[in-house]
Order: structure tokens, then sequence, then C-alpha cells
């Protein structure tokens, strides 16, 4: 028999938002085998000792860039997939707080403006999750987010 504390999905990446909404959080990757050096959004696997998938998304947050940072997360809604192990696509906006990166995980981070999305692509499928991500910000409401 299988041990069911070691199943999980794959949850969705976060879109992280700056406050002003005019860039986005980009992490570059450390020690991934098939991701190392590359700048990608944040988010993981929910395990089954999660309970939810939004508990599973704030211990993920706080795995990888820390307690003290704060996000409003509109985590029911996925804008776009992609096609590898991981999908792309809730959005988060960031509320303020330091950003500690995980060592384990992560190197640096930066803010990319939206408009250089494309030269920072860093997996293909990161400059047409955000452009989908962008078709939504104009419709949610406070009511949609959730702040971890």
């Amino acid at each position: 028999m299988q041990d069911p504390t070691l199943f999980f999905h794959y949850c969705p990446k976060l879109i992280v938002f700056s406050e002003d909404k005019q860039s986005i959080l980009m992490a570059r990757r450390a020690g991934e085998a098939d991701y190392d050096g590359v700048y990608t959004f944040i988010g993981g696997k929910t395990e089954t000792t999660d309970g939810t998938l939004l508990a599973g998304l704030q211990r993920e947050k706080n795995e990888e860039i820390g307690t003290e940072a704060k996000l409003k997360i509109c985590y029911m809604m996925s804008c776009y997939q992609v096609w590898y192990t991981k999908k792309n696509g809730n959005i988060a906006i960031y509320q303020g707080g330091e950003i500690k990166l995980n060592p384990g995980e992560y190197d640096d981070y930066k803010w990319v403006p939206l408009d250089e999305i494309e030269q920072h692509a860093g997996i293909p499928e990161n400059p047409p999750a955000v452009r989908a991500a962008l078709r939504y910000l104009p419709i949610l409401t406070d009511d949609d987010f959730v702040e971890i």
C-alpha cells in the first residue's frame, strides 16, 4: 500500500503583482534540476497535510518568500494552463512585508515591469500567463481576494 502522506497535487503558481500592478515578482530558482537559474513565479506542490488549496498556497508562499510578505490572492481562478507539470495562473497582489527567499529554492528575486516581461521570460510560458492574468485584473474586486 502506498503512503498517503506522500501523495500531492500541483498547486497553481502565483503571479504576484506589485501593489501598483505595474510589475510582477520573479524569483530565480536555485538547485532545481529542470529550472536551475531560471526566474519564475512562486508556488509549488500542495500536500495532503495542507487540508485545503488555500492552506497549501499559504504554506508555499511562507516557505518560498517568508511569512512577513503579505499577499492578497485570487486563488480559485486559473487564468492560463501550461503543458508541463506545473500550472500558472493564480493572481496575487503584494500587500507589503519583507520578502525573504528560501535559500534552498531561490537565490534572487526582482520586480519585473510589465512592459519588460518578454525580456525576462524565464520559462517560455510565463509571458502568456501574465497576459492572461492582466485580462482579469480589471474585473476583480476586493471580495475576490483572500489575504495570506
